[in-house]
């Protein structure tokens, strides 16, 4: 059973929406039948230019219809009467077909099929053998898609009106032939061929029969006798049929349909494909459906209607008493009248279902210019993801939608719309018609889309005018990704977009513009301008970090020198970052630092940190930045001693600053700083840090033991001046502060006078050996100490120098014993090697010289290798230490 689609009911006249053809009279009633009103049309026939009609007084009467287009492109048809003749028959002539193969018509009159001549439209006498005559005949089909080769032959399917069969016949010349007769369940009533299928009406029901095979397939019920069926072949193995319901159906050879049915009118008498609609003719009006979505497109009023057929894809309907032409508008002309209409969906529908009918190249040309217009027409209804589809699709040249937004074009570009223009807009505020929320959603849209086309194909040849629009939307709309823009690979017109960006103060991206463009000295000056205050632009509240940071990557040497003064006087502690944070690299100009250091002459605090920057990160190891960097922290430990009131934290930080540089560095001028510091007592921690460099470590230990009462710093001096040293260095600075405090009188004090002190250096002594007692001598240690002293007192560090003294002779025992057991293994390597036999020939050469041996008296180097004595005794004598060698043997 045929698969069926369930529609709903569609009002026709609130569809119809498109003009797709126009109803010409063809052959007037006045050229039919003069003045005898009883004359009806019955049938008809089209060949070419040759119309054919049969009436009701079984007259056939002949046309030639010449086709006229006038000045405005409208189509009419001049018909000319070649020619009537009478049949001899009293029935009406009920169908005509011709075979034009043949120059014959096929004519069916008072049940009779017979053979009339084209031209002359005389009857074909019978052949001898065979009758050109088939009698008691319903109705008759031609077979469009026929299976004998024969090209002067026409295929034919007759319905027999005495008996259920369907007859096959070959139509010749002059003769009719019958090839096969099928039998049918019912009295069939309609018939249809294509190549074997029959597609048949029978009184209850449509089937599809293959009279080759005998398979049939039923399609679906109707009552015959309620309405007129309708069986029409529209295409290979496809046909339109007639349904309940008032529903036209398709169904193929297989009895399956491939297409939606269309909802026509209860009363249909006559329908054909003329695609992609499908006309329909009842009683009163001639309907259009469309193929491609089902909708009824257009209706005519057409009364007293009764004929419509289809000849090489020309419809021609007639009622009783005239012909017409429905002749079909140009289809580019409907697409745009449903365009007009802002029928987008149907436009596309229409334009795609008709690529059949069109040549490929002029397809794809009209296909894109409706997307394209589709697009627009979305676009003006605010409908932007449905427009940006169809933009893409139709490939539309991004420049016609950036026309419509007035001066976002470029002032050179050499853009012209399209013509015939794809839309009615003058420009945006034509469209929005003063509607600021239409304005800023319209710009919001080109921005999505001018972004996305960026990166494609749209762009190419265009890239400067998209990126130029896309720029000045950015400034007007104060958008996110204008930054991201002017800052990367960008095409945009410099002499548009400096006003535009002006004009919405976004001088921090006109500045990055003029980076891009290689304007670097005019991107500082505007930025610096910002920063002064003469500009307005609140892109970036740091913008002064961001033209140090430029500057340090800056490659022009010019314009760093340039403006490191601007730099330096706003903020010298990060001005300064121009040449601290400059990258090293071999791309990129290095300043010189001795050209900076003089340069940041008259800036004092960025002079410091910049020599910082050179002594302490990049660790140079040259001794006037140095000396010149501790000159500076020591002029400022003076200064901050000279203040009143004095800031105590403040001298704290700057003496920390100073002694951590006089600790860790190696390169300045310590008798230079010594001399700048010799009458500050309050320097004299710093002052001994200096002894401790000019190795004058005895001033050291005074000034910290005896000046400054300070034995922690002491100890922690003793620790630093040794700490690059052996164990022996170490051990006689330790000993040298030990012998300090034991030796509690300053040179010229009194006893009295020393006294108070005495105690405290003898337990700062007590503490200094127990504390590292393991870098002392203790044998050296107990004849320095004084003999009153208590044992209990030391007892931490005579443990520790007995336990060091146990470890030392036993790691020696061990050392020794090691030593034994190595040069036990030798000597058995070397018996080894001697009991070995050496052989020299004069043949052999020595290792050494090259030369042959010509005396038994050789050397064996280590492996067994023979060399000459001489040869052995000047390698030793070459050799820089002169050790003889290992494992040498005089024996032959």
């Amino acid at each position: 059973m045929i698969v069926c689609f369930v529609l709903s009911s569609i009002d026709a006249l609130a569809e119809m929406s498109v003009k797709a053809f126009e109803l010409v009279p063809a052959v007037e009633r006045d050229l039919l039948m003069g003045d005898k009103a009883h004359i009806n049309i019955e049938c008809i026939e089209c060949c070419g230019q040759h119309l054919y009609v049969g009436t009701n007084d079984c007259f056939i009467h002949h046309y030639l219809l010449d086709e006229v287009t006038s000045s405005k492109g409208r189509l009419s048809y001049l018909a000319q009467k070649l020619l009537h003749k009478y049949l001899g028959l009293k029935k009406p002539v009920a169908e005509l077909r011709a075979a034009s193969a043949l120059e014959r018509l096929i004519v069916l009159c008072d049940g009779i099929v017979l053979l009339v001549d084209m031209v002359t439209l005389e009857t074909v006498p019978s052949a001898a053998g065979g009758g050109a005559k088939i009698r008691g005949v319903t109705a008759f089909c031609i077979n469009e898609n026929p299976v004998n080769g024969d090209p002067f032959c026409v295929e034919m399917g007759v319905l027999s009106s005495k008996r259920r069969t369907v007859q096959i016949y070959m139509v010749y010349e002059d003769r009719v032939q019958l090839v096969k007769e099928v039998s049918t369940p019912e009295h069939p009533c309609a018939i249809s061929v294509d190549g074997y299928f029959l597609c048949l009406a029978l009184t209850t029901q449509y089937m599809i029969l293959n009279y080759n095979t005998g398979a049939s397939q039923d399609l679906f019920p109707y009552n015959s006798e309620e309405r007129r069926p309708i069986v029409k072949r529209i295409g290979r193995e496809e046909f339109l049929l007639a349904a309940p319901g008032g529903l036209g159906m398709f169904a193929n050879a297989e009895g399956v349909s491939q297409r939606a049915p269309v909802n026509w009118s209860e009363s249909v008498i006559g329908a054909t494909v003329c695609f992609p609609y499908v006309v329909a003719l009842d009683e009163s009006f001639i309907t259009i459906h469309s193929m491609l979505d089902q909708q009824l497109k257009q209706t005519l009023s057409f009364r007293d209607g009764h004929i419509l057929q289809d000849f090489e894809g020309k419809v021609i309907l007639a009622s009783t008493k005239g012909v017409y032409v429905l002749v079909p508008l140009p289809l580019d002309r409907q697409i745009q009248d449903l365009l007009a209409s802002h029928r987008v969906e149907e436009a596309l529908t229409l334009t795609e279902g008709a690529q059949r009918n069109i040549p490929k190249e002029k397809f794809q040309i009209l296909h894109k210019r409706i997307f394209q217009q589709a697009g627009f027409i979305q676009f003006g209804q605010l409908q932007f993801q449905e427009a940006k589809e169809h933009f893409r699709k139709g490939q539309l040249d991004v420049r016609e939608l950036i026309s419509l937004y007035p001066l976002l074009l470029p002032a050179s570009s050499s853009f012209t719309r399209c013509h015939p223009p794809l839309h009615e807009f003058a420009d945006l505020n034509h469209l929005a018609q003063g509607d600021q929320e239409k304005v800023l959603q319209c710009k919001r849209f080109l921005i999505t889309y001018l972004r996305e086309a960026r990166s494609t194909e749209v762009a190419n040849g265009c890239r400067e005018d998209v990126d130029t629009a896309l720029l000045k939307l950015y400034a007007e709309q104060d958008h996110e990704s204008l930054l991201d823009l002017v800052a990367s690979d960008n095409a945009c017109l410099l002499p548009d977009c400096v006003p535009w960006l002006e004009k919405y103060h976004k001088y921090f991206a006109l500045g990055l513009l003029y980076h891009y463009s290689d304007q670097d000295s005019a991107a500082l000056q505007l930025w610096i301008r910002v920063v002064d205050g003469d500009l307005q632009d609140s892109t970036r509240s740091d913008l002064y970090e961001y033209i140090v940071d430029f500057l340090c990557s800056c490659s022009n040497l010019d314009l760093v020198w340039k403006y490191a003064d601007w730099t330096l006087r706003k903020d010298p502690t990060i001005g300064v970052h121009i040449f601290t944070k400059r990258p090293v690299n071999k791309d990129q100009s290095e300043l010189k630092p001795d050209d900076v250091v003089t340069y940041l002459g008259k800036h004092n605090q960025a002079l410091l940190l910049y020599l910082e920057h050179l002594v302490l990160e990049r660790r140079i190891q040259k001794e006037k930045f140095h000396t010149h960097l501790a000159v500076l922290y020591l002029e400022k430990v003076l200064s901050s001693l000279s203040q009143s009131p004095r800031d105590e934290e403040q001298l704290t930080r700057a003496r920390e600053r100073l002694q951590a540089l006089l600790r860790e560095s190696n390169l300045y001028r310590a008798q230079f700083l010594l001399g700048k510091m010799e009458k500050y007592e309050q320097l004299l921690l710093e002052r001994a840090t200096l002894h401790g460099k000019l190795e004058e470590h005895d001033k050291a230990l005074h000034i910290l033991v005896h000046k400054l009462r300070d034995f922690p710093s002491a100890e922690a001096f003793c620790l630093w001046a040794s700490s690059c040293q052996n164990s022996a260095y170490r051990q006689q600075l330790f000993h040298l502060l030990l012998g300090m405090y034991l030796d509690g009188n300053l040179p010229g004090q009194s006893q009295t006078a020393a006294g108070g002190g005495s105690g405290e250096l003898e337990m700062a002594a007590v503490d200094l050996l127990n504390r590292h007692g393991e870098l002392f001598d203790a044998v050296r240690v107990l004849r320095m100490l004084p003999e009153d002293w208590s044992l209990q007192l030391l007892r931490p560090f005579l443990g520790r120098a007995v336990r060091a003294s146990m470890h030392a002779s036993r790691t020696s025992q061990i050392a020794l014993g090691l030593a034994r057991s190595e040069n036990l293994q030798l000597l058995h390597d070397r018996l080894k090697e001697r009991k070995k036999p050496i052989f020299v020939s004069e043949k052999k050469g020595c290792h050494l010289c090259h030369n042959t041996f010509s005396e038994p008296d050789v050397v064996c180097l280590p492996g067994g290798v023979p060399v000459h004595t001489h040869c052995v005794a000047q390698r030793v004598r070459d050799s820089p230490t002169k050790r003889p060698l290992t494992n040498s043997s005089n024996h032959t």
